[in-house]
């Protein structure tokens, strides 16, 4: 890593420096300058980095960048609610166009999206100078092993609704940034479940389901907690999925390239978390981001596939934050790059688990459906953080300040697991009625298997008979977020020609569980997808059986007859 006193240097001289360094496209890390056409300077590099891309920048640099190779494709991942492409950049060598091309060439796939907040640039800006690093400098080999997809820009609308003063934990650097929601008002980072944004929509179909990858990334900006980690990361949390993916992520993987950017570039990350000084001084206890799926981390590990989150230090320098997520995407794709196979065996092994389970244990084992986070077993030693100081006002009462002083500090609990408060028994699948149309076509938008029935059947399993609705009183990203309260009784029960089976023996059981359990805490009934139903049998009067019945066994026995025949 290079270092420079910039004391002696004049502003014009500062710039230049910067300029230089920045252009290379590979930050303070670079140990030569590469000298890129006009075209592949970006709008930081050319600002000092005062300014961060547009959407017009960000498309005509892609448009640039390929003309220069054969080893990039682009396309998109849908229309923003304002109209917008979402670019889809596809780095592959021998190139590949396709999906399909993609799985005939046996390489995994790996997806790192920027931007999903629109006032978190840094990752933005990393992913197209990780595009001139691989396809035109030193990073080639990257493509050796592996499949890369980019989605530079994921908030398309949000990122041109610049202002100052959107991001304040940001040290006004830049000095402008894009708004956090997307062109409908949503927060794309809470719409996982009910796909209510044309972005996630395409996420979710045209990458997550069409290009199935291995390890997907999520580039961010963390809010502003005074701890002194240039970045810090989490795996995806997936407490009712498989723990494969999860403890190869957390156990493994994430301690390898943090040790590694130590070692590397003298950058110090860990795991993510908060802390308030409300609870006294020194640090005490740390705590994660929540477990549910809404956000989309989380849905990688329901989905038996690697996911990582990426958070940026907000009261680092714009530059900074640059060069930091610049080495954790770098190592992270240099360790994709190197494990490619480990890795997709772990995620085909946790796919073939939750299948194996809807098997052979459907109606014998519980799996939770709501959790609490609590004290990972280890305690974080060495924890970095700017320290503080305790005044006494006019008044007699107390206040803690910031210094400008790192210290760190022992036996801080972090909070960076969760335990199951709520269990609800695994079944085989789940009858839908016709009339919930609407129910059975967001799983298959989700990539769920959803097939009718040919013809009557009669089943016995269990049905939840909610009684009592509980509803929000304050909106949530438009939603008055609803609980169900209630218990499961034993019926048998006649299902009709045309009503949806969700068979539970397919790659998505876990996530399935989470939608369609009614005691889910992040599931079609927290989302209101079952309201309307629900209040037209007079939930809020008396009793009512939810609509979505859970079976344990389906009867093969008359098949055999019929084959016999």
């Amino acid at each position: 890593m290079l270092y420079f006193s910039f004391t002696k240097l004049t502003l014009v001289m500062k710039k230049l420096l910067f300029s230089l360094l920045f252009a290379s496209g590979i930050s303070a890390h670079a140990q030569t300058i590469q000298a890129w056409t006009d075209d592949l300077i970006l709008t930081p590099e050319r600002s000092n980095f005062e300014k961060t891309s547009t959407y017009g920048d960000v498309m005509n640099f892609i448009n640039a960048i390929k003309t220069k190779s054969p080893y990039i494709q682009t396309g998109t991942i849908g229309k923003s609610p304002m109209g917008k492409d979402i670019p889809l950049v596809i780095l592959a060598n021998p190139a590949i166009h396709t999906p399909e091309q993609a799985k005939a060439s046996g390489k995994p796939v790996v997806y790192i999206q920027g931007n999903i907040h629109a006032g978190e640039v840094e990752g933005k800006e990393v992913l197209m100078m990780m595009m001139r690093d691989i396809l035109l400098g030193s990073k080639k080999y990257l493509l050796d092993n592996q499949i890369i997809l980019f989605v530079p820009i994921y908030n398309t609308d949000g990122n041109d609704k610049m202002s100052k003063g959107l991001r304040p934990s940001q040290e006004n650097s830049p000095l402008e940034t894009g708004e956090r929601e997307n062109g409908q008002g949503l927060d794309l980072n809470r719409d996982a479940i009910k796909m209510e944004a044309p972005e996630t929509q395409g996420l979710i179909q045209n990458v997550l389901t069409a290009w199935d990858p291995q390890m997907s990334v999520d580039l961010h900006t963390t809010n502003g907690t005074w701890h002194a980690y240039s970045l810090t990361w989490a795996p995806s949390y997936l407490y009712a999925g498989e723990p494969g993916t999860y403890h190869y992520t957390n156990d493994v993987m994430l301690p390898s390239i943090t040790k590694k950017v130590k070692d590397k570039y003298d950058l110090f990350f860990g795991p993510y978390g908060d802390y308030s000084t409300r609870e006294g001084w020194p640090v005490k206890n740390f705590y994660t981001y929540n477990h549910h799926p809404r956000y989309i981390i989380n849905q990688f590990g329901l989905r038996n596939r690697m996911g990582i989150l990426s958070e940026a230090f907000a009261h680092e320098r714009f530059y900074q934050r640059v060069n930091s997520t610049y080495a954790f995407v770098a190592e992270i794709l240099d360790y994709c790059n190197s494990h490619a196979n480990e890795i997709v065996q772990i995620n085909h092994e946790a796919e073939l688990a939750a299948i194996k389970n809807a098997v052979d244990n459907a109606g014998k084992v519980k799996k939770g459906v709501r959790f609490k986070m609590v004290p990972a077993a280890e305690k974080l030693n060495g924890f970095r953080t700017y320290d503080y100081n305790s005044f006494t006002k006019p008044d007699g009462s107390k206040i803690l300040l910031k210094t400008g002083r790192i210290v760190t500090y022992d036996s801080v609990t972090y909070y960076g697991e969760f335990k199951d408060t709520v269990q609800s028994t695994l079944p085989r699948g789940y009858i839908i009625p016709a009339s919930l149309q609407v129910i059975a076509e967001h799983l298959m938008k989700q990539g769920v298997t959803v097939e009718k029935l040919e013809k009557d059947q009669k089943l016995s399993g269990d049905v939840f008979m909610i009684e009592k609705l509980n509803r929000s009183s304050r909106k949530f990203e438009g939603h008055f977020m609803a609980s169900a309260e209630g218990k499961f009784e034993t019926a048998t029960r006649v299902f009709k020609k045309g009503d949806y089976r969700v068979d539970m023996a397919q790659p998505l059981a876990n996530l399935i569980f989470y939608l369609l359990e009614p005691q889910s805490d992040d599931g079609l009934v927290n989302w209101n997808f079952f309201d309307e139903y629900l209040d037209q049998h007079g939930v809020n009067s008396s009793p009512v059986d939810f609509p979505v019945f859970k079976y344990f066994t389906w009867p093969v026995a008359e098949k055999g007859k019929t084959k016999k025949k």
